[in-house]
């Protein structure tokens, strides 16, 4: 097989979503492989936040952290006819983005009060280049501008009727649908990222995609309220897209 023949499935997330999740999905099916997040070494060195992500050495020690030899080595990976990459929207920066027109593209996108509750607990005061949305937004703009073909996510979409989303995004993005995508093993996966420990806590306790049990939101800390007001206009745009 060469690498031509590998289908690349580029996800595009920010972080609090089910992105771990839909990586574990596609990777219990037997024609797909799967990485985790392999641009975040290069952000943390190319950024600010290796000063507040947990682990940020360790992470940078554990990977590749040039950018560009990144994008190269996966778009050489040919071992499976599927590859799937879970990336975070706001880990791309400021590489050459020739590469996108040679994958696939899903941008999976969450509403943000939920979000930015949830990333505050590992994050304590999380920043707007943290969470993606604006990230969303320009990448959804050079598709456009580079006429590179992408479909946007609402994970609650897929939390309600995984069979139909998953089976809308697979025929979205060229593949047969599978009945393995609904089911995985709970617990850690060999491809997790050394930051697992930090993140994933919930989704090691799943083997499928369940809808969140209905409770009642605490109130946002002041502190994080003009984020989420602002974050929630730029997610009603992704939507819309």
């Amino acid at each position: 097989m060469s690498s031509a023949n590998t289908k690349k499935i580029c996800l595009w997330s920010g972080p609090r979503n089910i992105s771990t999740a839909l990586m574990y999905s596609f990777g219990n099916r037997n024609d797909t492989a799967i990485i985790d997040e392999p641009l975040y070494g290069f952000y943390l060195k190319k950024t600010k936040a290796k000063e507040y992500h947990p682990s940020a050495e360790e992470i940078m020690h554990s990977m590749e952290c040039d950018g560009e030899k990144v994008i190269q080595n996966l778009l050489a990976f040919d071992e499976k006819p599927i590859f799937f990459i879970k990336n975070m929207t706001h880990h791309l920066l400021d590489l050459n983005l020739d590469f996108l027109s040679e994958m696939e593209h899903v941008i999976l996108t969450r509403e943000p009060v939920a979000m930015i509750q949830s990333f505050s607990k590992v994050i304590e005061s999380p920043k707007a280049n943290d969470l993606g949305y604006e990230d969303h937004l320009k990448l959804i703009e050079t598709f456009k501008e580079r006429n590179v073909l992408f479909h946007v996510v609402d994970s609650k979409d897929i939390l309600d009727r995984p069979e139909q989303r998953l089976g809308d995004l697979c025929q979205a993005v060229g593949i047969p649908f599978s009945k393995a995508m609904l089911h995985w093993p709970k617990g850690a996966r060999k491809e997790d990222g050394i930051w697992a420990k930090h993140w994933y806590h919930s989704v090691h306790e799943s083997d499928s995609f369940q809808k969140p049990m209905k409770k009642q939101e605490s109130e946002p800390r002041e502190s994080l309220k003009e984020l989420i007001k602002n974050s929630q206009l730029l997610y009603q745009q992704i939507i819309k897209s």
